[in-house]
């Protein structure tokens, strides 16, 4: 058996089809297909079988993911540990962040560490889903979370602090009594959706949105107010502060990457390097920064 053919197949174990093991791995829907047909035929025995939510495991399948799972973390931990004794400092590392995030804040930071080390080949995947690092997915995450995974080695960078921003004509309206009070209903992640769902119990939203950036937008556009991270909400000129950050919505801002690679040298500059940079913008990370008024 070939290693590569048991990647294919843990990859369908994982997704539970085809297509989306191919769309996972980057191959197409065909490749998948023919590799685990031409396995079962080698094995002489069926691997998958086909149901109406997607496929499973046969008995012989089960063994095969088990033996799979056993080889594949050999291999990535031989890859952490050899990673680590490379001394020209190069090659691919893979960060995945969020979304809004990445996009303004992050992008400056992570040029100044691909100035750096132009031999570090910096691959950013914005997501806001989790990433499963122990399968390499991905060699860092950056999550906003008041509970990191424990398999994970986690650093600390800051704490982001979140408030309730509106376009400043529309927020001056509202405390005047000249306008109603509206919130924008959020679906972008469940720390706003939660959040806002305490602050607006009604939950009588006119306009919907299910990521940050259409947030700001319709927050600009006076279409009510709502969440955002201090380090959006005060870097725009046309918001300001509706409420003032409270406590309970502060979220801690990780650095978080497999326990395999924590002696490779690329893993640790770019945390080094994070953690200086991060440290020079707290201010704006934890809201202390003076507001739009």
């Amino acid at each position: 058996m070939q290693w590569d053919d048991a990647r294919i197949f843990l990859a369908v174990a994982r997704e539970g089809s085809f297509s989306s093991a191919a769309k996972r791995l980057g191959v197409r829907h065909s490749t998948v297909s023919r590799r685990i047909r031409t396995l079962e035929k080698t094995l002489a025995a069926p691997l998958v079988e086909r149901k109406s939510t997607g496929y499973v495991l046969t008995d012989a399948g089960e063994e095969l993911r088990h033996a799979a799972l056993r080889v594949e973390k050999e291999i990535l931990s031989f890859e952490g540990a050899v990673g680590g004794q490379d001394e020209d400092i190069a090659g691919e590392l893979r960060v995945t962040a969020i979304a809004n995030m990445a996009s303004t804040v992050l992008m400056p930071i992570f040029a100044r560490f691909s100035a750096a080390y132009p031999k570090i080949e910096l691959n950013i995947q914005v997501t806001n889903n989790s990433v499963r690092l122990a399968e390499r997915e991905a060699d860092i995450a950056i999550r906003q979370t008041n509970s990191p995974v424990e398999t994970l080695i986690g650093t600390r960078l800051t704490t982001v602090a979140s408030a309730v921003y509106g376009a400043r004509a529309y927020c001056e309206a509202v405390k005047s009594g000249q306008a109603p009070e509206k919130w924008i209903g959020v679906d972008c992640c469940d720390y706003h959706k939660n959040w806002t769902k305490k602050a607006w119990p009604s939950a009588d939203h006119e306009f919907y949105v299910d990521e940050t950036s259409l947030t700001l937008a319709a927050l600009k556009a006076e279409l009510g107010v709502g969440f955002l991270p201090c380090f959006l909400g005060d870097s725009e000129p046309e918001l300001v502060r509706f409420h003032k950050p409270e406590k309970q919505h502060e979220l801690g801002l990780w650095l978080l990457y497999h326990r395999d690679l924590r002696n490779t040298k690329r893993v640790t500059l770019f945390r080094e390097h994070m953690q200086r940079e991060i440290k020079s913008v707290t201010n704006l990370f934890e809201g202390t920064l003076p507001a739009p008024q």
